[in-house]
């Protein structure tokens, strides 16, 4: 068993911890006291520059016999699927824009584009993962239980062949979140009803159906006899490239050599404020343009999504400066990097842990405001990276 890491929650006393806790809480609060017509006027906007990135793509894709059609229209419908399913649906069934009271860009109502049932992404994610983020053994998105991430995790030779179904994950990401919340490993122990499993076989068979039609059934009849087969290809590459910018916007912000796992004795009388310093330890911001962060559903600010996942998330680059000040003055780390290192040091982890052994690597010591600010300072980058 690999040494632990000493988390930096053990090196603050209850008091600093339920202090921090109330910060957090008054940001949060002072937020919400103003959100209004802007926010508003945003995730419309967003709605409506995706439609018209869909009609645009689908256009274009009439032509897709024609080479610069086909790469222009694959082009705008994937970046269109990035953003309906990034910055547009991942945040609405957050419920980060429920304080509109509006009926149809509500988390009750709404359904993506994706393999995904609403209610059982909601569930795992929503409620497992942001309430359980990085416990071993109650996260199950820490490595989806099919990956090793964390040295702690034990080993199985069927650990071996993670770098290759890694890929295949990442191609087909979208197909891998919509089984997630089955919990294989709660049917194998019997812990889920026959008639559970059953409801959420034919939801997903639904959703399967649905996508299977739409995207390689409908649009390319629509695009006559001739067009078929280069739309359903221009449909089948849009989703590839959808799923491979998730799975690295995803695993950035969550499997990075800087971020903490707990075990379940570490958080076992765990408070508010505690939880708030595990979300923060437990996941990584990636620098980037104001580009970079739309497309990326403001998720390169993904600690402060943990911290307040309700939160409009273009609120986020906002209140960013108040976290660090906070971390700073609790000597805390503030964890962040360059979209391209982050990468590869997720990749580096999956290959390294797919063999026995591994230890924790190095984490980042107290984040010290302005000295480490100019050390990472954003960089633009290209939807495509």
């Amino acid at each position: 068993m690999p040494s632990l890491i000493e988390s930096p929650l053990a090196r603050l006393s209850p008091e600093q911890i339920e202090e921090l806790g109330r910060e957090f809480d008054r940001i949060h609060d002072e937020v919400f006291s103003e959100l209004g017509d802007r926010d508003r006027r945003y995730i419309t906007s967003m709605i409506e520059m995706h439609r018209r990135l869909v009609v645009a793509g689908r256009v274009l894709l009439f032509a897709g016999r024609f080479k610069p059609a086909w790469v222009a229209g694959t082009a705008t419908l994937s970046l269109a699927k990035i953003l309906e399913n990034m910055e547009i649906g991942h945040n609405v069934m957050h419920g980060q824009w429920d304080w509109m009271n509006d009926p149809q860009i509500n988390s009750s109502t709404w359904d993506w584009d994706s393999a995904s049932t609403p209610e059982a992404w909601k569930h795992s994610h929503n409620y497992v993962h942001h309430t359980y983020t990085n416990i071993r053994g109650k996260d199950r998105d820490l490595g989806y239980e099919i990956m090793r991430i964390d040295p702690h995790q034990p080993w199985h030779p069927v650990y071996l062949l993670q770098p290759f179904y890694n890929l295949v994950l990442a191609a087909f990401f979208e197909w891998g979140v919509a089984t997630h919340d089955l919990d294989f490993e709660a049917i194998r122990k019997g812990e889920k009803s026959k008639a559970a499993i059953k409801r959420e076989l034919k939801g997903m068979a639904r959703k399967a159906r649905s996508q299977i039609v739409k995207d390689y059934i409908a649009f390319p009849a629509l695009s006559g006899r001739r067009g078929f087969k280069s739309t359903l290809k221009a449909n089948f590459a849009a989703n590839v490239v959808r799923n491979v910018w998730a799975y690295a916007i995803i695993f950035c912000g969550h499997f990075p050599d800087q971020t903490y796992t707990f075990s379940q004795e570490e958080v076992a009388d765990e408070t508010k404020g505690g939880w708030y310093v595990r979300q923060l330890l437990g996941a990584a911001n990636i620098d980037g343009s104001p580009l970079f962060h739309v497309i990326s559903g403001n998720l390169g600010y993904q600690v402060e999504h943990h911290l307040f996942p309700d939160m409009p998330s273009t609120r986020y680059a906002e209140i960013a400066p108040r976290v660090r000040e906070l971390c700073e003055r609790y000597e805390l780390p503030y964890n962040t990097g360059p979209f391209l290192k982050q990468l590869a040091t997720v990749q580096r982890t999956i290959l390294r842990l797919a063999f026995p052994g591994g230890r924790p690597r190095p984490k980042p010591g107290p984040y010290r405001g302005a000295a480490d600010q100019a050390s990472a300072e954003p960089v633009a980058m290209a939807p495509a990276a």
